[in-house]
């Protein structure tokens, strides 16, 4: 495509985000007597900082109508957006058409509207922008003779630009700017079809658009010689990752935010004070105590070799006496609390290279879809936040659990949920003695989980186990036996659940069924 670029002389300004738009303005007007024609709020703006500028109604001579909604869907603007300059003339003089050279939008902020959890319906639908996106579309199909700005961080460069040109843009400075308007109405689609998908219950909509914003670049991805960056969902405020402050420490890695996100979603299924210290995406110690202290301090002795360079989530403020312990203890990577003390961050500043995160939203569930990238294609599904009480259960044993029993089950249950599978999880007076995961057989799992609670010196008598999918054989009912299980919770299910309820029988293990597994991969 040639560059067909003429000076700039007519300008339509309409924005949302008015950062930046004086000082923009106030150059096209002075630096090269752009005429600008501007919108309601944006009007206002312009005309209090003593900026020229004509309002909508008086270029298109046709008033605005029905509160705003009907302002720029006109011919003049759209056939002064559109008009091919060399083609268009004839149709342009007879119907009173003027050239704009410049679309300056950005939209109605629906996706930060519709993220506050007090939105009606009919707010939102109020805050869906009709004339902006049809200005920005139009104005970025005709770039081979109109700019299109949708960001203020463009204001800048677009004005250095037109200094070095006499008041024109290049048509790669066009091209440049109308990609990343066709990206930001595609985004904008996307925020509003993803609401009214989620508003009207559509579990599984036909088509699945991306409503994700980059937040940063990483250094790389799982190895070194990946490139990786980090996106956030720009419609949701849910208390994930994306919402986090850091506080301290180096730039958050690719692996570190995966393992994070795995800490903070299991955490936040405990209302009681809870530690969960991750490592390579699997629990490798957790605890809850009336004290998060203890809390965390019972979580690092339940496996302080995995602990090493692993990361710490509590549901509690990190305050100074947790701080220290922390410090003393271990080597970590990361630190997420809903709340962290001055004397704590005092006391984690001295190892400057930890990173310290605080999140406002703990406790709180974590609704709709899962993703998982294929080779060419999306699995989605829903997160998985089934939840598991003691009248819940099924008793299958001759013995019954007691009620210590069935409250450890619970909690060695919810950290099950969290372990990559096959997952197997020994617990004692809400603490992880030991956990197998991501083994190829659940006797290999068990296996392991025994071997970790020996080799901390753990008493395993009187610990439960927790298993995230059925017993296919009895060989994981007689290697808990052997070191002391007592009570076992897990779906159940399996072709041979009689075999398996037998082996606890023999053992006298109290066994319990969930009805309900919880695979992770």
């Amino acid at each position: 495509m040639a560059d067909s670029a003429s000076p700039i002389k007519r300008a339509l300004i309409s924005v949302s985000d008015k950062v930046g738009l004086v000082d923009f303005c106030s150059f096209l007007v002075d630096e090269f007597g752009v005429e600008l024609i501007a919108t309601g709020g944006t009007l206002k703006t312009l005309k209090k900082a003593n900026v020229k500028a004509v309002e909508i109604s008086q270029f298109t001579e046709f008033p605005e109508m029905m509160d705003g909604r009907v302002k720029t869907l006109h011919p003049k603007v759209h056939g002064g957006i559109l008009a091919r300059r060399d083609q268009d003339k004839k149709v342009m003089r007879e119907n009173n058409i003027l050239a704009i050279d410049l679309v300056v939008v950005n939209l109605y902020p629906f996706a930060e509207i519709v993220s506050k959890k007090s939105v009606t319906l009919e707010t939102a639908i109020e805050n869906i922008d009709i004339g902006g996106p049809s200005m920005v579309r139009s104005a970025a199909k005709n770039n081979e003779f109109v700019g299109v700005v949708v960001d203020p961080e463009d204001y800048s460069m677009v004005m250095e630009e037109m200094k070095k040109r006499g008041g024109s843009l290049s048509q790669e400075t066009r091209s440049s700017l109308a990609t990343k308007a066709f990206t930001h109405t595609a985004s904008y689609d996307s925020a509003i079809s993803g609401y009214l998908s989620s508003h009207y219950e559509q579990d599984f909509p036909e088509k699945i658009f991306a409503k994700y914003q980059k937040k940063e670049v990483m250094r790389y991805g799982e190895n070194p010689h990946q490139k990786a960056a980090f996106y956030t969902d720009y419609t949701k405020q849910i208390g994930g990752i994306g919402s986090a402050t850091q506080l301290q420490g180096k730039q958050l890695s690719y692996n570190n935010i995966a393992d994070s996100d795995a800490a903070i979603e299991c955490v936040s299924s405990f209302t009681e004070p809870t530690c969960v210290i991750i490592k390579h995406a699997n629990p490798c110690g957790v605890a809850t105590d009336e004290d998060i202290t203890k809390a965390y301090q019972k979580a690092f002795e339940s496996d302080p070799t995995s602990a090493f360079g692993g990361i710490i989530a509590l549901n509690r403020e990190l305050e100074e006496r947790t701080a220290k312990q922390i410090i003393d203890n271990q080597f970590v990577e990361v630190v997420i609390a809903p709340g962290i003390s001055l004397a704590a961050q005092n006391i984690l500043s001295s190892k400057e290279n930890i990173r310290v995160l605080e999140m406002d939203k703990m406790n709180e569930s974590v609704p709709g879809f899962k993703f998982l990238s294929v080779t060419d294609g999306l699995l989605v599904q829903e997160t998985d936040n089934e939840l598991i009480m003691a009248k819940d259960l099924k008793v299958v044993s001759s013995r019954k659990p007691s009620r210590e029993e069935i409250q450890d089950c619970l909690f060695a249950w919810k950290v099950c949920k969290f372990v990559k599978s096959n997952a197997i999880v020994y617990a004692k007076a809400n603490q992880s003695f030991g956990i197998g995961a991501g083994q190829m057989s659940r006797i290999d799992s068990a296996q392991i989980a025994a071997s970790k609670a020996r080799e901390r010196g753990f008493d395993t008598k009187g610990c439960v186990m927790a298993s995230d999918a059925f017993f296919p054989f009895r060989d994981g009912i007689d290697t808990a036996a052997s070191i002391g299980i007592t009570s076992v919770i897990q779906p159940g299910g399996s072709i041979r659940d009689d075999e398996v309820i037998e082996a606890a029988n023999d053992a006298d293990i109290a066994m319990v069924f969930t009805g309900i597994r919880h695979f992770r991969h």
